[in-house]
């Protein structure tokens, strides 16, 4: 099994930007923890980042075929983005 875990806008600022609000888990660190487990449980994971509305909306629809599911953090087009709706 395959899964596809997409994150939107300024997480890969996680860790660094306002620490005190966000705090300092990377974006990297919590990849590294979701392979673990998805290892343990003989998963695969691709994992994908992107500020870009565009990229990501992209990357949805490659996944259609190539993986058995999605997990998406849009962060900031959670509210925003149609595009992304329509992707999924």
């Amino acid at each position: 099994m395959t899964i596809a875990v997409f994150n939107g806008p300024n997480l890969a600022l996680l860790g660094r930007r306002e620490p005190a609000i966000y705090g300092t888990v990377t974006l990297v660190s919590i990849q590294q923890a979701l392979e673990t487990r998805a290892a343990a449980l003989g998963v695969t994971l691709t994992c994908f980042q992107s500020d870009v509305e565009g990229e990501l909306v992209t990357a949805i629809g490659r996944t259609l075929g190539a993986a058995d599911g999605l997990i998406i953090n849009p962060a900031a087009y959670t509210h925003t983005s149609i595009a992304l709706f329509d992707a999924l």
